[in-house]
């Protein structure tokens, strides 16, 4: 079953990745095993509320979770003017590898099992990133991504995957099954009908957040729930 999600640690945090230091949520609830690292899309942040939803939901499911910014206040800065940084994939990884070592030393991470979330292309950021550390990262999620970005590092990619997309964002499925076809891991593919790249519609989120959970409960070593329901191609 399922944590009570009683949480018994919440705050605001800095992350230490390489010369930066990023801004940060990190929730852990009583008991886990298991911490999520959400990767943002682009032009949002850690206070995206799609992805807060889905971090409260897995903070229920007994899940610890951390959102932080992947660009500092200044490089948003000129993100916003240029919009280049946001797909700079590469840079993008090495903060979320930066992220992940500072979980793995952290005192109430570090024994913790590490899974990615990612949005948009924040998902080809996970992949990437979990290439570079493949006995950390136990498990990567995308929501609606672009994970063929990731290029030459799907094929190296070690973490179960699971690739969910809405059913009418039809440009991002193609890309999906690409990408799909790419990796070598246990994968899997959801579609969730009806919801387009947002997931803005009734339902959609939440249909997202049970099969995240589902995924995380199933490869960071907590009790194994009942599989996601939602469509899969």
């Amino acid at each position: 079953m399922a944590q009570a999600g009683k949480t018994i640690l919440e705050k605001l945090v800095h992350v230490t990745a390489g010369t930066v230091s990023l801004e940060g949520s990190l929730s852990v609830p009583a008991e886990t095993t298991g911490v999520v690292l959400f990767a943002h899309g682009s032009g949002s942040s850690r206070l995206s509320p799609r992805n807060r939803q889905v971090a409260s939901s897995l903070n229920r499911e007994g899940l610890a979770t951390l959102l932080i910014d992947l660009l500092t206040v200044e490089e948003e800065r000129v993100d916003m003017l240029t919009g280049h940084m946001r797909f700079d994939i590469e840079l993008l990884a090495g903060r979320l590898v930066g992220a992940t070592d500072w979980l793995k030393s952290g005192p109430e991470t570090m024994n913790l099992e590490i899974g990615y979330f990612g949005a948009s292309t924040g998902a080809a950021a996970a992949l990437t990133a979990s290439t570079l550390r493949p006995e950390a990262v136990k498990a990567v999620v995308s929501r609606g991504g672009r994970p063929d970005l990731a290029g030459s590092y799907l094929p190296r990619v070690a973490a179960p995957t699971l690739l969910i997309v809405g059913g009418n964002d039809v440009p991002v499925i193609g890309m999906n099954r690409e990408a799909l076809a790419r990796l070598n891991v246990e994968k899997e593919l959801k579609i969730v009908p009806g919801a387009t790249h947002l997931f803005e519609e009734p339902g959609a989120l939440e249909a997202v957040s049970r099969l995240a959970a589902w995924w995380f409960r199933r490869h960071l070593g907590l009790s194994k729930p009942a599989s996601g329901s939602a469509s899969k191609n």
